[in-house]
């Protein structure tokens, strides 16, 4: 934050006093795609300094809100995750202390109470909401999969067969490849997977609100 606070003040670096929230987010975003290629290459040192980028981006933001009138410092930030995690933790937590072992739920449960939790707190009428619209169609449809587990809604017709299918797969490199296979036979006849998997999405998300 001191490094930001000259880096923004009179004398300080042009380039880094004239952004805004709005020009940081292609860096924001490219960040967070590096972080997660420094995972996937399982590369520890890389890691460490991409998601030191990535903190940078979060310090970048806090220094430029805290400069306009009313607006918060990273304190703030940190102090609003702090909260959340408390909160949204009840089977650990008991008025902010750790309940020693409390193994009432399983990581489903976990995971079904947190979205509950959260729509409860946003007031949203449905799983479907805040899922952001810019997420890529494949990460789209596993988060909606992940937050609607707990509404029941018919399942398409032809899910056996694609239970057989990845089944037949011995792991997630094979799915990988079935799965490019998949849309290099689509591109070859015209077709965009992607646009295809976030219509599918949408038509999932209307089964859904119709089931809730």
């Amino acid at each position: 934050m001191a490094i930001l606070d000259q880096l923004r003040s009179p004398g300080g670096c042009p380039w880094d006093g004239e952004q805004t929230h709005q020009s940081l987010v292609e860096y924001l975003i490219e960040e967070a795609y590096e972080s997660v290629e420094a995972i996937d290459a399982n590369d520890s040192e890389a890691m460490c300094e991409e998601l030191g980028d990535l903190l940078l981006q979060v310090v970048f933001h806090a220094r430029i809100s805290q400069e306009q009138p009313g607006g918060w410092d990273i304190d703030a930030v940190i102090d609003g995750i702090t909260e959340k995690l408390i909160r949204r933790h009840p089977h650990v937590f008991a008025d902010g202390l750790a309940t020693q072992g409390n193994d009432a739920h399983t990581s489903a449960d976990v995971e079904i109470d947190w979205h509950e939790r959260k729509a409860k707190e946003k007031k949203r009428d449905s799983v479907t909401e805040g899922i952001p619209e810019a997420l890529p169609a494949l990460m789209r449809a596993q988060k909606l999969i992940s937050r609607s587990k707990s509404v029941a809604v018919p399942d398409p017709a032809y899910l056996a067969e694609t239970h057989e299918i990845v089944d037949s797969l011995g792991s997630e490199e094979q799915l990988g490849d079935y799965l490019f296979a998949l849309v290099s036979s689509a591109s070859s006849r015209g077709l965009d997977s992607e646009a295809a998997v976030r219509k599918a999405v949408l038509r999932r998300m209307q089964e859904i609100r119709s089931n809730e």
